[in-house]
């Protein structure tokens, strides 16, 4: 049977270089990792010299036993109202799949794009062709692209997150459920997205905070894993604390300690329905 590995997300090693950042993750006993545009990725570099910026990690990668479950490529303004904008973002992203395809990533996460002055409903609608062009992009490749529902962002709500994948075929989700929780939504609201999901981000929250320590946190992590589990899910869990303190509550927690605890928390879940012995 194929099993839920449990990846980190080096996002939480933003303040060190990425050799550090992968040489702490693999020390925590991790051999899966998520990369994500910022200090550690150069997207304009990667997009002008592909090959070499993906030789590079990949080497990186190996040197550490780590294996990619995803890249997260930060691009909130596809959905711009400014048409030169969104063409500057989107060219972007085409370039950018040379490079997904030579590093080896199973996927992409991505913004639907954030909410612009104009409100919801058109940063919404202008999020549709803007994926449609991406999945097209990415068409001759093995690349999933999925968008993450995050708060600031046209898709915020299960129900905004649904319209936007009946209007892109073939689009999937990245979860992160920590959004929804943040906003007192509950598990049986996110049902009807859960066959969608392609990639999931987990760490510690509760109403209000979109980040918290493990003992403060109302995440109920069995829960979503049986939840996963029953959907249909096998992919990565990907442990995501964040550096961005101060974002919706964003909690200043001990990132290592933190990591360590969401860790062992999906790992005694996985065990109850998982009977292969992975590591992480």
């Amino acid at each position: 049977m194929q099993t839920m590995q449990i990846a980190c997300h080096a996002w939480a090693y933003n303040n060190l270089p990425l050799e550090e950042a992968v040489g702490t993750i693999a020390r925590l006993g991790f051999r899966y990792v998520d990369l994500g545009s910022g200090p550690h990725l150069d997207i304009n570099r990667a997009a002008a010299y592909p090959e070499a910026e993906a030789s590079n990690i990949r080497q990186l990668l190996e040197r550490f036993n780590l294996t990619l479950t995803d890249i997260y490529l930060m691009l909130p303004f596809t959905n711009a109202p400014d048409p030169a904008r969104r063409e500057a973002q989107l060219t972007l992203f085409e370039r950018l799949v040379p490079f997904a395809v030579a590093l080896g990533t199973p996927g992409i996460t991505v913004s639907p794009g954030i909410i612009h002055k104009d409100g919801q409903e058109h940063s919404l609608a202008r999020a549709v062709p803007a994926l449609l062009r991406m999945l097209q992009a990415a068409e001759d490749s093995d690349l999933r692209i999925s968008f993450e529902p995050h708060m600031d962002s046209a898709t915020q709500t299960p129900e905004q997150a649904l319209l936007l994948l009946e209007a892109v075929p073939g689009l999937s989700v990245t979860l992160d459920f920590a959004h929804f929780l943040y906003q007192g939504i509950v598990s049986r609201e996110i049902e009807p997205l859960l066959e969608h999901v392609a990639h999931v981000q987990i760490r510690q929250a509760k109403r209000g905070s979109l980040q918290t320590s493990h003992s403060e946190g109302t995440m109920n992590i069995p829960q979503l894993l049986q939840d996963l589990h029953n959907a249909g899910y096998r992919g990565a869990l990907t442990v995501e604390y964040m550096t961005t303190f101060g974002w919706h509550g964003m909690k200043q927690v001990s990132i290592g300690q933190e990591t360590v605890r969401t860790r062992d928390a999906l790992r005694a879940a996985r065990a109850h329905f998982d009977t292969s012995s992975p590591t992480c």
